[in-house]
């Protein structure tokens, strides 16, 4: 694994050898900053991080920068999410810049949901650079201190740098190797998409480890608690690349309406209890969709907490 380059919370915590635990907080359609600290402040304590998205699902929302820098403010850590959707390289590394002037240390880099699911669906996208070209981006920026046109950087970025994985998706042959051409392309860490499919999971964790990329980039896995069947079920039928086993549906199905949250935050448990064992997992990405105030439940059941303090 890569020596420390950056005065990242969370990269400091993976070196350490620590299960590292993130989460993830949706900023809001206006600007004001505090349905976005609120969240916050639900989950601090509890995670190591917190990651911002960057317009998910394609709607315009309070930008991922803006709503990092108030995590930042309230002493926490803030992971900016960045796309490349919306934005040319020019903009891309600008806003990289800004984002170090604040000293904001970790970055997960995204391609971007397509503009036709949102709300602005006959927008133009860009994609001037792709989601491996941006970690490679970032990389240049902090390790040659210079700017993709080759000049130098005054104060280059100390990003540690992270980018996403769906162990589900189809071709499910491919995985690894995509995994694999973004370890190449320098991301030091991976937060992957939500895991139902624990045996899936550990199939491609047995690919990851058989290539030794388990060795070269730390793991999140990437976990999101079923509020409901009905949720179960759209997830299962509707969300493209998302892997919802039958057996999920029908235990959720299978109690009361009113008792299918809490069933919903007992399977998360499981799979967290479950994961914690498996080899060249580092730790998990907690993504409570407007549910953040379960993330200490489930931190402290998964036994997760205290949180490690690193200096």
């Amino acid at each position: 694994m890569a020596t420390l380059k950056t005065p990242s919370k969370l990269e400091k915590i993976l070196a350490a050898g620590h299960l590292a635990v993130t989460s993830e907080c949706g900023p809001p359609r206006g600007s004001d900053p505090e349905a976005i600290t609120r969240k916050a402040e639900m989950i601090k304590g509890h995670v190591d991080a917190i990651n911002i998205t960057d317009n998910q699902t394609s709607v315009t929302r309070l930008c991922s920068l803006a709503s990092c820098i108030h995590i930042k403010l309230m002493g926490l850590e803030p992971i900016l999410q960045m796309v490349v959707r919306d934005r040319n390289r020019i903009a891309l590394q600008s806003d990289i810049l800004g984002a170090a002037s604040f000293d904001i240390f970790n970055m997960l880099c995204l391609s971007g949901d397509h503009q036709s699911f949102g709300d602005c669906p006959t927008g133009q996208n860009v994609f001037d650079i792709d989601s491996m070209q941006l970690i490679q981006t970032v990389r240049r920026m902090r390790d040659e201190g210079k700017f993709l046109g080759g000049d130098e950087i005054k104060r280059p970025p100390r990003m540690f740098v992270g980018a996403a994985a769906n162990p589900f998706a189809d071709p499910f042959e491919i995985r690894v190797a995509r995994l694999a051409k973004k370890v190449a392309a320098g991301a030091e860490f991976i937060q992957t998409q939500c895991i139902y499919n624990l045996d899936k999971f550990e199939k491609w964790m047995q690919g990851v480890r058989d290539r030794g990329l388990h060795e070269k980039v730390h793991i999140l896995a990437g976990l999101t608690p079923m509020k409901s069947a009905g949720m179960a079920k759209y997830m299962k039928n509707r969300v493209p690349g998302m892997d919802v086993p039958d057996e999920i549906i029908k235990r959720m199905s299978g109690v009361p309406k009113e008792k299918q949250p809490q069933e919903g935050l007992d399977i998360c448990v499981e799979a967290i209890q479950r994961l914690k064992e498996v080899e060249g997992v580092h730790g998990f990405h907690i993504m409570a969709i407007e549910w953040e105030d379960k993330v200490p439940e489930l931190v402290e059941r998964g036994r997760l907490y205290p949180r490690p303090q690193i200096d």
